[in-house]
């Protein structure tokens, strides 16, 4: 028998996919649980995909994620708070799942993880930070784009009948329901319950579950790439299951006479006591020698008005350089176990790789802005009448990206545009996109026809002429952290570059277009009755084949077509096996883009893309449309 056909995906993302704007005020959290619960209800009434899985316990699970997200977003960003509710499309052996997506508009606040005290009656409501986001989902992330952050979370469906801690005769097993185990993880989190405190539970506690407070540990600390944001966690994590308190300072990484510590957290167990606590560690930072390489040193107690109790300072330590102390302390005790201090021990040691590893990615990140603020142009030109929008998006800020773009006039009173995808990405692929925009305007002002550029791009590619820009890739990616393979690099890339012609209002108007298209996404045409066809033929990638000859397509842009030019960020976009422009998907989301101006149409099918799958892109996403007026 075979499979039923699966749902079309243009319109399962429509009805599979809620999303809303929400104010940055007090009311946002509680708007979006009913938000996040209207549309569980509606997808069920939709019988969609999947939905027979939404039961009341996802629910709640849903709400209480939604809740923490959009509040953290409302009280450390302040900016209006855009909410995406999307059910995952059930695929092979993967049952769907519940994706959750906050965004802010500020990104260069960092994403806040404390608990707050409990909550009057009538005022407002605050989260417990992202170790409840933790707890709830099956996983979560942070995402950067250009004014944009966005903090998602995703809740796994389960089959009918499993994951319940049933065992199939009947019997029934808590240890073995993970939806269970997860809640009462949460259940803690939300309860703040008191840890023990004699020296014999706390080993009693330590032996049981030093493993899994360290695994969780590292699950939490992995992948985050800002040192505050560690520094919070590693507070939330300590207190109150190990310590009253505790607090963090971090080393800059530049050293010299301005280099002192700064205290980047403190936490304490009473949210009252926090300000005091911090008070008093400022006015008395700890000295620890330079012997103390990771272990516990005792130190004073600093806290004044509370009763004497034991307090511990350790050196952070990654790649051999100090990157910070952590201190701690508990009341009522003289000394602290041994296998407490062990414990943190080893804590202390993922947290200083943690920073370490965010400090790597924060120069990764610096030195590929400077790249790409030198790679990409400061402005695009305005063309005499022809619109222009264009989308340009690198997938991560860790490493500068392949696609690149460009449009300038030319000789003649030409237009020139060009689209690029260098193969690769970091250092290597700044080499060649540094290479090749420079080489394209200079050609093109030089007069050459559109093949004659492609021709003579490739032969420069194909030459041995480029190894003093490799080994300044080099001298960059050493610097970043980034390695780099030995021996000759291959430089080719996938091009679309073509030239625009106005033509007189007389004589019609519109443009006269000539372009190639070089192992790239083909061009699309939309005309305004909403006909789609392909403006150029594939031909072979840049720098791969000595001698290649490329040959140019011209047509006229008449006034209200539309030229859309990608790169395979787009064509290419992932949703499990399928890709966005399987089945001439691209084509078909362009048609329905007729009667739009060129910004509108760039908009439409940027969200299209996004709205494709369930993450965040993992390509850079580049887009451009040109429209004759």
């Amino acid at each position: 028998m075979n499979s039923p056909a699966p749902p079309d995906a243009t319109e399962y993302g429509a009805r599979s996919c809620a999303r809303t704007s929400l104010p940055g005020n007090p009311l946002a959290p509680s708007a979006a649980r009913r938000f996040v619960r209207a549309a569980l209800a509606d997808w069920t009434d939709q019988d969609l995909p999947g939905a027979t899985r939404l039961g009341d316990r996802l629910a709640d699970d849903a709400a209480i994620l939604v809740n923490e997200l959009v509040t953290n977003a409302v009280v450390h960003a302040g900016t209006t708070v855009e909410l995406v509710c999307r059910l995952e499309q059930p695929a092979g052996g993967d049952l769907g799942g519940v994706v959750l997506e906050v965004s802010d508009h500020h990104p260069a606040r960092a994403v806040h993880n404390e608990p707050r005290a409990p909550r009057e009656p009538g005022a407002p409501e605050y989260g417990r930070g992202l170790h409840l986001v933790a707890a709830l989902s099956e996983s979560w992330g942070i995402t950067y784009r250009t004014g944009m952050k966005t903090v998602w979370a995703r809740l796994e469906l389960v089959a009918d009948g499993e994951g319940d801690g049933g065992d199939g005769d009947g019997h029934y097993d808590p240890g073995s329901d993970a939806r269970l185990q997860r809640g009462l993880r949460a259940a803690e989190i939300l309860t703040n319950a008191p840890r023990r405190t004699s020296s014999e539970h706390d080993r009693d506690w330590v032996n049981r579950g030093a493993l899994s407070f360290l695994a969780e540990a590292s699950d939490l600390l992995a992948g985050q790439f800002d040192e505050d944001m560690i520094a919070a966690l590693a507070g939330q994590l300590l207190v109150p299951r190990l310590a009253d308190w505790c607090a963090i300072w971090l080393d800059p990484e530049a050293g010299g006479p301005l280099g002192s510590p700064r205290l980047a957290r403190v936490w304490h167990a009473r949210e009252s006591g926090i300000e005091e606590l911090r008070a008093a560690l400022e006015k008395e930072p700890p000295r620890l020698p330079e012997s103390a390489r990771g272990g516990p040193v005792p130190m004073p107690w600093p806290c004044p008005d509370e009763d004497d109790g034991a307090a511990l300072a350790y050196r952070m330590v990654a790649g051999g350089r100090s990157v910070g102390v952590l201190m701690l302390g508990r009341g009522g005790l003289m000394r602290l176990p041994d296998e407490v201090t062990g414990l943190v021990e080893d804590f202390v040691r993922r947290v200083a790789l943690a920073i370490g590893a965010a400090r790597q990615y924060t120069r990764q990140v610096t030195i590929s802005r400077v790249l790409q603020r030198g790679l990409l142009p400061a402005g695009v030109a305005e063309i005499p009448g022809v619109d222009s929008a264009l989308v340009y998006q690198p997938s991560g800020e860790g490493v500068a990206g392949g696609d690149f773009y460009d449009l300038f006039p030319g000789a003649d009173g030409r237009w020139c545009f060009a689209l690029g995808d260098v193969q690769g990405s970091g250092p290597e692929a700044a080499v060649v996109t540094g290479l090749v925009r420079p080489w394209l305007r200079l050609l093109a002002r030089e007069g050459y026809a559109v093949h004659d550029v492609l021709d003579r791009l490739n032969k420069l590619l194909v030459d041995d002429g480029v190894e003093a820009a490799e080994a300044a890739a080099r001298m960059v990616a050493t610097a970043g952290g980034h390695e780099m393979p030995e021996g000759p690099q291959a430089r080719f890339l996938s091009l679309l570059y073509g030239e625009l012609v106005p033509v007189p209002e007389d004589q019609g108007g519109g443009a006269r277009c000539t372009l190639a298209s070089a192992g790239h996404p083909l061009p699309l045409l939309l005309s305004p009755d909403g006909a789609v066809r392909a403006a150029a033929v594939p031909q072979v990638l840049i720098g791969v084949v000595e001698g290649a000859a490329y040959e140019s397509e011209s047509f006229r842009l008449m006034p209200g077509d539309s030229l859309l030019c990608v790169t395979d960020g787009v064509t290419e976009r992932r949703s499990g096996s399928r890709m966005f422009d399987d089945e001439d998907g691209l084509a078909t989301a362009l048609a329905q883009c007729a009667g739009l101006p060129a910004s509108g149409i760039a908009e439409r099918i940027k969200r299209a893309v996004y709205a494709f799958g369930a993450k965040p892109p993992e390509d850079d996403l580049a887009l451009l449309v040109l429209q004759a007026r």
